[in-house]
């Protein structure tokens, strides 16, 4: 059964509204002795996807199965490029989402109404680590909208509750409702390629309109090199000597054209009276997909909704935050949107607010983000929404933000890092979702060698921030009897970082190592309030963690003058030792007085990025002290 597509979410009583999943639809047949997985045009998922398949053993009943197969990236979100890309990624995070059931244990189910078969399905069904029930909500199709948006997912589907399973028929029984316009289109020909491009210019799209195909636009953008190369190589193949369509298109350069075979998948900004694509962007090949089944989606047609519908869709305006605005940092435009996003939302902090106070700062914090690969975490919908960090710059960033490549072993390939030198990459990543910034403790060109040691004080959920600070003034009494000096900065959560500098003459080992025999020289002095041990099961409830495997190489820490995603805005900021007393919280600094306590003090950790001190004299000290 397929669904017709539609412009807006709606609230009705008699519909209801599932996620639009972004992956391969896909019938299990599991009413014979051996399963059956197939894609819309027939082909077989039994071999591509035998993760799932294994999973078909555990269910009970003989059923047949209507779902969509999804990959999930790092991040936890569905992605289409990933999930073609499977022979790649043997351990590709998939599930088979279960939304219908068309058979049961003998009998068809496909003229019950759906709320019915949904029913039967959530009973039936036995859920595994990768076959899952898809849910629904009932009538509350704008909200539920609202939430697909801020999750930054495809969109969603609305179904009429008493709707029959209508097999291969596109209804307005089912609506299809998304955020961005995205279409599929075939693939007629390309162009001659321009200047230093490679492989081809633009495609030339078509769709069957009334059974004869005709062209609707072309497209030149959404390729890297690699990807001209590989759909040039796949079109070698398909090339003929005329043209598909019965009306040749016009074009700016020569064109080769080819069996109308490939669809791909595009975005685009509007469709023309005359069928056209207005932007469009190539997404991915549509290997799912036939050509036949590329028909004009009647877009004004489609967006009707169905003349039986009880009830209208809702008329009250939603207020939409659209709040943009461009500037101009470091000769760099940038757009910055949804400028007046909550972010804090029991502050009334909105993301507008977030950069406003980094611009501020950044003459302060520039100096401890400079030449420092950053982990990026990401809030992109504010703190009380689920966040995620993210390394890897990814492709679809400006030219002009500065990258570095880093062999990751544990992922076995290299991750290109952002790091930040100034105004306009601070602004970029803000509006990312960046509430507070990562860096490294080394820097570029060299990130073997730390530029500072890290002792972060971590204290368990029965501790007070009293009791960070007397740990903290230990590590202190512990550093002077050393002739060390150390610099205390509260971590704008519920811990306390302190650093040493260290000037790049060490490596990580040495630095851990040192930072570890420190750590020990804490916990001697405070047994009953301090551990080593990391373990969160295996530690005491009530003592403080003192972390010293901070300093491994691509560590993170909130860097100083941050701000952090916590209730309060509170900011990670340097402190003077006379200012630890009791009574002290960490939300005393926060987004909105940080900079005027900063100019009336100054740059209290300048000195973190100095002269490193000399480790040996300080362990011969050490050891006499012993």
């Amino acid at each position: 059964m397929l669904a017709k597509l539609s412009e807006k979410a709606f609230d009705d009583k008699d519909w209801l509204f599932e996620i639009k999943w972004d992956g391969y639809r896909a019938i299990a047949d599991l009413s014979h002795k051996e399963p059956l997985f197939y894609s819309r045009n027939g082909i077989s998922f039994l071999t591509k996807f035998d993760k799932i398949v294994r999973d078909f053993e555990q269910q009970k009943h003989d059923m047949i199965l209507d779902g969509e197969i999804v990959a999930y990236d790092h991040q936890g979100k569905p992605n289409f490029q990933l999930l073609q890309q499977i022979g790649d990624n043997p351990n590709l995070a998939l599930t088979y989402q279960v939304f219908d059931i068309l058979w049961l244990n003998g009998h068809s189910t496909e003229e019950l109404p759906l709320i019915q078969r949904k029913e039967l399905l959530k009973e039936a069904l036995t859920e595994t680590n990768v076959i899952k029930y898809c849910d629904h909500i009932p009538e509350k199709g704008i909200e539920f909208f609202k939430e697909m948006k801020k999750m930054n997912l495809e969109g969603m589907i609305a179904k009429r509750a008493d709707s029959l399973y209508t097999e291969n028929y596109r209804t307005a029984d089912w609506l299809k409702i998304k955020f961005t316009n995205t279409d599929e289109a075939i693939i007629c020909g390309f162009t001659e390629p321009r200047g230093s491009r490679k492989s081809f210019g633009a495609l030339i799209l078509g769709k069957y309109i009334d059974g004869s195909l005709i062209y609707c636009g072309h497209t030149g953008t959404g390729f890297n090199n690699n990807l001209l190369e590989e759909l040039y190589q796949k079109f070698q193949k398909l090339i003929i000597k005329t043209s598909p369509f019965e009306t040749i298109p016009k074009t700016n350069m020569p064109v080769t054209w080819l069996k109308p075979e490939l669809v791909c998948e595009i975005k685009y900004s509007e469709i023309t009276r005359d069928s056209i694509y207005r932007h469009p962007v190539f997404i991915t090949l549509r290997n799912d997909k036939e050509p036949q089944e590329i028909k004009s989606s009647g877009r004004n047609k489609d967006t009707e909704k169905s003349k039986d519908m009880k009830t209208k869709a809702s008329t009250k305006k939603t207020e939409v935050s659209e709040k943009e605005k461009q500037v101009t940092l470091d000769k760099h435009l940038i757009k910055l949107t949804n400028q007046d996003k909550i972010y804090f939302p029991k502050d009334g902090i909105t993301k507008g607010n977030v950069i406003d106070y980094y611009q501020s700062v950044a003459r302060y914090i520039l100096p401890y983000l400079k030449n420092r690969p950053l982990s990026l975490n990401r809030f992109p919908n504010g703190i009380e929404e689920q966040g995620f960090y993210q390394k890897d710059a990814g492709d679809h960033i400006p030219d002009w933000i500065k990258t570095t490549q880093v062999y990751s072993e544990s992922n076995d390939k290299y991750i290109d890092y952002i790091y930040c030198n100034d105004k306009a990459t601070l602004a970029y990543l803000n509006n990312l979702g960046c509430i507070d910034l990562n860096p490294w403790n080394s820097s570029l060109p060299d990130l073997e060698h730390p530029d500072y040691l890290v002792l972060d004080l971590d204290p368990s959920k029965k501790n007070t921030f009293d009791d960070v600070i007397e740990t903290a003034l230990q590590v202190n009494e512990v550093l002077n009897s050393i002739k060390i000096k150390g610099y205390c900065k509260t971590s704008g959560s519920t811990g306390i970082h302190i650093y040493i500098p260290m000037g790049g003459k060490y490596d990580f080992d040495q630095v851990k190592d040192f930072a570890h025999i420190l750590m020990k020289q804490v916990n001697e002095k405070l047994p009953k309030l301090t551990t080593l041990e990391r373990s969160l099961q295996k530690r005491d409830n009530k003592k403080i963690y003192l972390d010293y495997l901070q300093n491994r190489t691509g560590q993170t820490l909130a860097s100083a003058y941050s701000l952090r995603p916590k209730q309060g805005a509170s900011v990670s900021m340097p402190l003077a030792w006379d200012e630890l007393v009791p009574g002290l919280k960490p939300t005393d600094f926060n987004i909105h007085n940080s900079l005027e306590r900063i100019k009336e003090k100054g740059d209290l950790f300048k000195p973190v990025l100095g002269k490193g001190i000399d480790m040996m004299k300080a362990l011969e000290l050490l050891q006499n002290i012993d």
